[in-house]
C-alpha cells in the first residue's frame, strides 16, 4: 500500500497534490484496492465551482459505484480525459496517470485541514 508523503488526504479517500493554487485530485491506493477493478469514471463538473465535500463525480467498479467528494472548495479546471478510454489507470497508477481532476483552490489554507500521509495511514488501519 502506497501513501506518498507529499500528498494530503481526506477521510473519503481522495488525495490532493498542490502546485501553487492548483490542486490535482484522485483517489488513494487504498480506495482503488477496496473498490476493485474500476470500469468507469464519471466526472461532469468541469468548469463548476463547488464547496468542500460536494460530489464532483463517481467511479464505478465491477460491484459498486462510489461518489467522489471535493477535498476543498474551488473550481474544477480540468478532467483527466484519459480515464474515459482507460479507467483502469486509477487501479494501476492512482497517484500518477490515474489522477481525476485539476482544480483551482478557493482558499489554500483549507489544505492544512486535510490529513498528512501518517495520519491517513492510521485512518485506514495501516
Amino acid at each position: 500500500m502506497n501513501f506518498p508523503a507529499e500528498l494530503r488526504y481526506t477521510s473519503e479517500h481522495e488525495w490532493v497534490k498542490i502546485d501553487g493554487d492548483i490542486a490535482i485530485v484522485g483517489i488513494t491506493d487504498f480506495a482503488q484496492s477496496e473498490l476493485g477493478d474500476i470500469v468507469y469514471v464519471e466526472i461532469e463538473t468541469e468548469g463548476e465551482t463547488l464547496a468542500e465535500g460536494e460530489i464532483f463525480g463517481s467511479v464505478e467498479a465491477v460491484k459498486t459505484v462510489s461518489d467522489l467528494f471535493l477535498p476543498v472548495a474551488g473550481e474544477i479546471l480540468e478532467v483527466n480525459a484519459a480515464l474515459a478510454d482507460d479507467p483502469e489507470l486509477v487501479n494501476t497508477d492512482p497517484y500518477g496517470e490515474g489522477w481525476m481532476i485539476k482544480m483551482k483552490v478557493a482558499t489554500l489554507a483549507d489544505i492544512e485541514g486535510l490529513m498528512d500521509a501518517d495520519t491517513y495511514k492510521t485512518h485506514v488501519g495501516h
